[in-house]
């Protein structure tokens, strides 16, 4: 089996040396099987996504010595492959509208801190959603839907997973795992004005454009488990991921696109070599 791999940064921002580390570990994944590389710029978040920053993204990559196998897939051009994917989730009422706002959903969790066992929590320590408006009637939902109210599109967790029933996935350096999707809770697919999330839109595109190896940051391994579920609600071919470490600076913090002094830009204005750069992201040649 051909071997492909991906890089999908968001044009947020510029480029850094941790993507750098993640651009570089999928393309080295890629070529050293013989295989396919792929550039995804994942741009749904049209608020904060420019293209200045993804023209910098594509001089950055090909200034490392970085190149890519067909064109260059973009979110915000497959609105529609990301809709039937919804649909077919609603199709198996899997989907709610969520209704609620932010102040609320804190409200109730703090109401919940009295009970007996709390609210839970995720991975990273912030709350579950309470599942408020899973509990709502139908006649409410339309109710509040012919009342033009801004909703988010949930995934039932618990549905989902008794349709699935047990699931496992593979990372290349952790080994198998047992996926445990429930752990994030009933996560936001879509939005009312945006017709899918960052959730639904990765696990689509990697099934669109075959991708069987996804390289990506430990940061992103708990949501590894709802990709899992989502490929086996919609039928989907399962690859295998490769989480890598993330690069953090000297106080041991992760690297981000604030930290303007790890942008690729600053080292090129610098005058480094990009054999030079591509040995700070921790692949000397």
């Amino acid at each position: 089996m051909t071997v492909v791999a991906r890089f999908a940064p968001s044009p947020t921002g510029f480029l850094h040396l941790g993507h750098a580390h993640s651009a570089l570990a999928g393309w080295r994944r890629a070529r050293g099987a013989g295989g396919r590389f792929l550039l995804r710029i994942e741009d749904i978040d049209q608020t904060r996504c420019r293209p200045e920053f993804e023209d910098a993204i594509l001089e950055d990559l090909a200034w490392l010595g970085l190149d890519w196998d067909g064109p260059v897939r973009r979110q915000s051009e497959h609105w529609d492959d990301y809709r039937a994917a919804l649909a077919v989730l609603e199709g198996q009422g899997l989907i709610y509208p969520c209704f609620c706002t932010r102040r609320e959903i804190q409200a109730e969790i703090a109401a919940m801190q009295s009970a007996p066992h709390g609210p839970a929590d995720t991975p990273d320590g912030s709350p579950l959603y309470p599942g408020t408006c899973r509990r709502l009637s139908p006649q409410e939902r339309a109710d509040r839907l012919a009342e033009g109210r801004p909703y988010a599109l949930r995934l039932d967790m618990a549905e989902a997973m008794r349709r699935a029933g047990p699931l496992s996935w593979t990372d290349e350096l952790a080994g198998g795992q047992a996926a445990r999707p429930e752990r994030l809770g009933d996560v936001v697919l879509a939005r009312k004005e945006t017709p899918t999330s960052y959730h639904l839109a990765v696990t689509v595109d990697d099934e669109i454009q075959g991708v069987t190896v996804v390289t990506r940051g430990l940061d992103l391994f708990e949501a590894t488990h709802v990709h899992r579920l989502l490929q086996a609600l919609l039928g989907y071919r399962v690859p295998v991921w490769r989480h890598h470490a993330l690069l953090t600076d000297a106080a041991g913090r992760r690297l981000a696109k604030r930290s303007d002094a790890a942008a690729i830009r600053a080292f090129r204005a610098e005058g480094r070599s990009a054999a030079e750069v591509r040995a700070l992201a921790g692949f000397a040649d």
